[in-house]
Formats: C-alpha cells, structure tokens, sequence
C-alpha cells in the first residue's frame, strides 16, 4: 500500500520538507516536474505551502531556516517518533546536537531539528493530525533516503544506538561502502553510503517516477539538471537538481527491485 494514515514506527523516514528562498518558482518547478498542487498553510513556526499529489500531503517547502545546511539547499528528512521529546534525549545523549528544540507545528505534530556526530542534518516528526507523508512508494512520492558520508562508521553506531537500527552489508553492491539500516522488525528505512570525497555529510533523498529520461527530460526544462540516467539492481535511476541547487534522485524502480523502497 502506498497510502500512509498512522504514524510509521520510531525511525521511519516519514516526512520531507524543503526550505526555499523563492516558493513560487519552487512551486513552479516541482509542479512541472511531478505533477503537485499545494496548499497554503501556517503555524506559529510561520507559513509553509503543503504538496499534494491527488489531494493527498505528500511533502512541504518553506522558508529556509536553522535546519538547512549553510549555503545549501537538500530535501529535509523528518525520522518518526512516538515521543519527539524523549527522541530528542536519545540524540544528544548518542553524540547528535539539537539545533532546534521540541516545539508544536499547529495541530499536525510535534518537531525538533537535529544534527548527528558526522554533520547530517535531519528532523523527529510526532505526527499528530499528519502522521507524515501520506503516499509513498509510487511515482511523484518519497521513496528513500541515504546518508552519504565521509565517516560511516560513527554514523552507523549513532543510528544504530539512537533508533535500535541493525546493520546489514549489500551483497548487491559489493564495490561500494554501503549499509542497510534497519528497524527492530527488519524492515529496510535507508542506508549509509560511505564516500571518502563527501564533502559534507547530508541525507538524500529520492522520489520515484513513472520514467527517470521523461522525468529527467521534465526537470530540465523546468530549469534544473539532470544527469545521465544509469541502470542498477533496483532500477533507472537519474541525479537532478532544482533551480536552486538542491540535488536529490529519482528512480523507476523494475519489479525485481521493489524491495529499494524504505518506508513502511
């Protein structure tokens, strides 16, 4: 099932938000690119614009703010948790920073920005009337996150420590420093990409498409980039970025490589 309507288990990549300089290009460009209307909205951390895929909330922009990397621009990931709070603890007590501390967004949820031992910069989402994404796993919707970074091995003893993630290697990739996280009951939410020339560690995200050359053919005429599209063992998978830099992936994922989506 695609549709989401609970909150997804502690740890789950369950929200994206992108904070923007200019929403109405952004708007622009992700309209074209996937297809999503939107819907203004407000809280008391200010006004941010909903995306909606068949009138369902499938991400959000706003206005960039502390939980965006200096001089940046990456889809945010937002991890589940029953209690934002406590998971907030969990953080600082593994080694991460609180960038901004707990604090409600109008009745949706409860939040706060963090940032793990390597530098990566993420969210806690207490979903309350958004439990988080509410379709995933289907074109013009998130399907993974990854964390590329420079220093894996810190960054997998604090996920794993933080959100009771295990560890599995990728027999699929063997040449890459790659490794599965994964929650309590095994289900996959993302992985660590060890990259020695990371010039920053950041979580990436990826949507998928119904085909990664039209898409890619889409984000270029809409004034992004796009790189050439490259088969894998899940799928055609292409790099794009927005017109303000940010970089993110899509990917058409092949029957035999369903399993590459991390949410549950």
């Amino acid at each position: 099932m695609s549709e989401v309507t609970t909150n997804q288990p502690y740890g789950t990549p369950t929200w994206i938000d992108l904070g923007v300089a200019d929403i109405d290009r952004a708007k622009a460009f992700y309209g074209a690119l996937f297809g999503w209307t939107y819907e203004e909205s407000a809280s008391a951390t200010g006004p941010f614009t909903m995306c909606l895929l068949r009138g369902r909330r499938v991400a959000a922009l706003r206005p960039r703010s502390v939980a965006d990397p200096d001089g940046e621009s990456w889809w945010h990931m937002y991890l589940a948790a029953d209690d934002c709070d406590a998971a907030t603890e969990r953080v600082r007590a593994g080694g991460g920073s609180v960038l901004q501390p707990p604090q409600d967004v109008a009745e949706l949820g409860r939040t706060a920005a963090v940032e793990d031992p390597v530098g990566a910069r993420f969210s806690l989402w207490q979903g309350r009337a958004l439990a988080g994404c509410e379709f995933v796993n289907e074109p013009a919707t998130l399907v993974r996150n990854d964390l590329a970074t420079s220093a894996p091995e810190p960054a997998r003893r604090f996920y794993g420590d933080t959100f009771d993630f295990t560890l599995d290697g990728n027999k699929d990739l063997p040449d890459f420093d790659f490794t599965f996280l994964r929650r309590p009951d095994g289900h996959e939410i993302g992985g660590v990409f060890g990259d020695p020339g990371a010039a920053a560690s950041r979580w990436r995200t990826t949507f998928e498409v119904a085909g990664t050359d039209e898409a890619a053919a889409r984000a270029v005429a809409a004034g992004g980039t796009a790189s050439a599209s490259t088969d894998t063992p899940y799928g055609r998978m292409a790099d794009l970025t927005d017109p303000f830099g940010t970089a993110f992936g899509v990917i058409t994922r092949l029957p035999a490589g369903r399993d590459v989506a991390a949410r549950g």
